[in-house]
């Protein structure tokens, strides 16, 4: 009995539901791509940025700039690459804006370096 009880309730976990990706048709959220869009955008909108990562604010918070402004963009650290990325080197920034009552930056999910 407590084997069919366990399995019940972890079978949600390994359903191919858990792994699907996002909605993508009529009313789905598109990624804001620059800077400039990212200030503007809702809490949670997602975003694709490409730019350069300037310099590093504080513990996991960078300053971020592309060709339409600068941001903070906070970056976990098992979210960076394996390659080391310097200031002129050109990445992909994945995440979704984060806002709040005093300020706006993004939370980065990937960051890809780009040749």
């Amino acid at each position: 009995m407590k084997r069919s009880a366990i399995a019940l309730l972890l079978a949600p976990l390994f359903s191919t539901a858990v792994f699907a990706g996002s909605y993508t048709g009529p009313g789905a959220a598109t990624s804001v791509t620059t800077v400039a869009a990212a200030m503007t955008a809702a809490d949670d909108t997602p975003v694709v940025l490409q730019g350069q990562i300037v310099k590093r604010v504080q513990d996991e918070l960078y300053e971020f700039k592309d060709a339409t402004g600068t941001i903070h963009v906070e970056i976990d650290d098992e979210d960076w690459p394996a390659q080391s990325i310097s200031e002129t080197a050109k990445v992909k920034l994945t995440g979704e804006v984060d806002r709040d009552l005093t300020n706006r930056e993004i939370d980065v999910d990937r960051v890809e370096l780009i040749n």
